[in-house]
């Protein structure tokens, strides 16, 4: 089975918008898929860490629909393990810059329950705030 990819001047502004924001040059990536294999929430994302930089690479706007973005914890594994040095976390924050500034929250901090609030440590609350409200 073949995969056709079209790259137009929509994929290029796009790829060229994310590189700028994460400041990471995603073009050094060359899938080793060692961001990957290192990642501890790899297992919950729809999408691996190096098909997140793929997808970036070549524009693919559709990527801003994973929730792998989302999950990124930014524990930086993955660039302390990345053979080129890029930062795969910034990246994905760029990503979720770009998915926000579409004012789309994936969140309601309002509907937290009461007991939700008595379990969550402060620092998830902040994260949350953070990541999933624009």
């Amino acid at each position: 089975m073949s995969v056709k990819i079209k790259i137009d001047e929509s994929s290029v502004a796009f790829f060229e918008l994310i590189s700028e924001i994460s400041g990471e040059t995603i073009t050094l990536c060359d899938q080793c898929g060692t961001c990957s294999g290192g990642c501890p929430f790899v297992n919950d994302m729809d999408l691996m860490p190096s098909q997140l930089m793929r997808m970036a690479l070549l524009g693919q706007e559709d990527v801003l629909e994973s929730k792998t973005m989302w999950l990124c914890a930014t524990c930086n594994t993955c660039t302390v393990r990345c053979p080129r040095g890029l930062d795969v976390s910034k990246v994905a924050e760029a990503l979720r810059l770009v998915k926000l500034r579409h004012s789309v929250d994936k969140i309601d901090l309002n509907k937290i329950s009461k007991d939700e609030l008595k379990e969550l440590p402060p620092i998830v609350i902040i994260a949350a705030n953070r990541k999933l409200v624009s």
